[in-house]
């Protein structure tokens, strides 16, 4: 669909991934609409990248209609989301613990999920509309140590499959991204962006995907892609 005078909410909009995606979007002429929980970093990267600032925690429901409602009252429509707020947590299975779980899902499942029942009703109702969540290789393939982060993301490919399902004879696309390693401030307890490495992919392949699928004419749709580094060895 054409960019031009869009409008996106970026759930995790002010660093790495979805600082990326809300940028490219931003100069495809949309605008775009960035959360997150830090108030004074979601400002500054919203003055940065030309984005309007939300502050609102995908784990709280009253944030999510908060935010959704503003949206709608302000600018009278929305064309998208970008789901890609996310946190991670590894460890070995026998330091698994329920809270640990919980604190996870919080935020890649059950945020996401309310996320995307927010704007399903709106979509509906005016039969289009983008739903990309920005997931991972993990959701494919587990690996060792990754018991909680891996299952968040086999949650999220399984409710994805059941959004496209539902959303699609509505002219409702639902997009899986999938990047394998990106160094970012993902993961970070201090939230500071990790150097990028030559050999590991950075934000900005994430956001190409992103607009590239966005772009596409509204009679196709791309479910999932996979984005891996070249040659990461």
């Amino acid at each position: 669909m054409p960019l031009i005078d869009s409008v996106f909410i970026v759930t995790g909009g002010t660093s790495g991934i979805g600082k990326e995606i809300a940028r490219e979007l931003v100069i495809n002429f949309s605008t775009v609409i960035i959360t997150g929980r830090d108030k004074t970093k979601l400002k500054a990267v919203a003055k940065e990248i030309n984005a309007i600032y939300y502050h609102a925690d995908v784990t709280d429901d009253s944030q999510i209609n908060a935010l959704f409602n503003y949206v709608l009252r302000k600018f009278g429509r929305l064309d998208g989301i970008i789901n890609n707020a996310g946190i991670g947590d590894w460890c070995p299975v026998e330091e698994v613990t329920r809270e640990r779980f919980k604190n996870v899902f919080e935020v890649n499942v059950y945020g996401v999920a309310m996320m995307t029942a927010r704007a399903a009703v709106h979509f509906k109702k005016q039969k289009k509309g983008d739903i990309v969540n920005i997931a991972s290789t993990a959701s494919a393939k587990g690996y060792a140590n990754g018991t909680i982060y891996a299952a968040s993301k086999f949650a999220l490919r399984g409710m994805t499959q059941c959004w496209q399902a539902e959303l699609r004879p509505y002219n409702v696309r639902v997009i899986q991204v999938n990047p394998s390693e990106v160094p970012t401030a993902f993961g970070k307890v201090d939230r500071v962006e990790k150097e990028l490495e030559p050999k590991k992919l950075t934000p900005v392949e994430i956001a190409q995907v992103v607009i590239s699928a966005l772009k596409m004419d509204n009679r196709g749709f791309i479910p999932e892609v996979n984005v891996f580094a070249t040659n990461p060895f």
